[in-house]
């Protein structure tokens, strides 16, 4: 179907998305993705794909269904999909012998989901407007039925899931979320069999609070205990207390359920996304990484406080002072224990040099970079990883934007 006989008018994007919507809202889940594809051809569109990002971060996967182009997965490194899906903005790859292929992020947000793929003859602005405003109608749809349905689940999951994972993976907040003034993203490895680390973090007015914590032990019991101290951190930091007071909540969550043998290392953290100021809380985990300019510039210390269950002393907050366009990197310990060469440990230096490394190259973004550093640590590893390992990053971008210019 040619652009010329399709009606791609501003009304008729209205009525299309608005039709999508009413028609969505009934639908079970499983129509959902076959009903995009079927409202897609009223604009000249074809070969409709909806893809989901697996649960290792590594491919994005094609959702089956009627009336869908189910392909064979796709990479996120060095894809037309992935660079969409990476960089959250369209893709446009010509056609031979004619036609476009067009790759939309779908944003939950600021999270990146997935992608839209599809396939039009010519594409023109209007296009472009409407498309971009459905891709974003299709991913809140999708999360939205995500709650109802294991079929999304299982399209991602790519070989068997411990049940420790499954708890994990249900506890875990969005996996990246991107504002003017700061940016955050995580990676949890080994994906399926992931068991007592976990992280958390949320957004209150001009204070970004983040959790990084690892439960002692291995499959359920470390799943158990990191579930009730995220529960704890969440109830904490809900009822508006300070960072020792978070502290002290978990801490007596966790020897209260589990005894004085059972412990998690947990790093705790206020940054104050208007003035970069940070709050830092450091119980029993390696010292997060500060990155100026692509280079690991220092450890960022704190005193010395118990892992949370041990009934530590309230701990002594640490103030450290970000740079516009600092990053700082956490990670726990399954990192650098993770034992290469004959027994010796990766260690901290050598997770700097990878770093450091890395920073040398152009960079595609926080979430892209944080990707890209997980799977160099994979292979400097020799792709063993035999403990839990977290990455969690944050990159302040500076108090200055104004968060109210998209309502522009």
């Amino acid at each position: 179907m040619g652009e010329e006989s399709v009606d791609r008018s501003e009304g008729f994007g209205e009525r299309l998305l608005g039709l999508l919507l009413d028609r969505a809202r009934l639908l079970p889940p499983q129509l959902i993705a076959p009903l995009v594809a079927e409202e897609v051809t009223r604009i000249g569109g074809r070969d409709v794909s909806i893809l989901l990002q697996d649960y290792a971060q590594e491919l994005l996967v094609p959702l089956p269904g009627k009336k869908l182009h189910v392909s064979q997965p796709e990479p996120i490194i060095d894809s037309p999909a992935g660079r969409a899906f990476l960089r959250g903005g369209v893709v446009e790859v010509p056609q031979v012998p004619s036609g476009v292929r067009m790759f939309l992020p779908l944003l939950d947000g600021s999270d990146t989901v997935g992608v839209m793929a599809l396939t039009l003859d010519a594409v023109g602005d209007d296009d472009r407007r409407l498309l971009s405003r459905l891709s974003g109608l299709v991913a809140d749809m999708l999360v939205t039925k995500n709650a109802y349905t294991d079929q999304f689940f299982r399209a991602r999951r790519r070989e068997p899931m411990s049940v420790s994972a499954e708890i994990q993976w249900s506890l875990l907040p969005p996996m990246s979320m991107s504002l003017p003034q700061v940016e955050v993203a995580g990676i949890l490895e080994p994906a399926y069999r992931i068991a007592g680390d976990s992280f958390d973090y949320a957004l209150n007015d001009n204070i970004l609070h983040v959790a990084v914590i690892d439960a002692m032990g291995h499959g359920l019991d470390a799943a158990t205990m990191a579930t009730v101290a995220i529960g704890a951190y969440r109830h904490a930091r809900r009822v508006c207390i300070s960072l020792a007071e978070k502290y002290a909540f978990m801490d007596d969550a966790i020897a209260r359920q589990f005894g004085p043998d059972h412990f998690v290392t947990a790093q705790l953290m206020h940054v104050n996304i208007a003035t970069g100021e940070m709050q830092l809380v450091n119980a029993g985990h390696p010292a997060p990484l500060l990155i100026r300019d692509g280079r690991v510039v220092q450890q960022l210390e704190s005193a010395t406080t118990l892992p949370v269950g041990f009934g530590g002393k309230e701990p002594r907050i640490r103030e450290h002072t970000l740079q516009q366009g600092d990053r700082v990197l956490c990670y726990t310990d399954g990192i650098i224990e993770e034992h290469v060469n004959d027994g010796e440990q990766f260690g901290e230096e050598r997770l700097i040099r990878c770093v450091n490394r890395l920073g040398e190259e152009p960079s595609h973004g926080l979430r892209a970079d944080l990707r890209r550093l997980s799977h160099t640590l994979k292979r400097e590893r020799r792709g063993r990883t035999s403990d839990d390992a977290t990455l969690f990053m944050i990159e302040w971008h500076g108090g200055d934007a104004d968060p109210l210019a998209v309502l522009d």
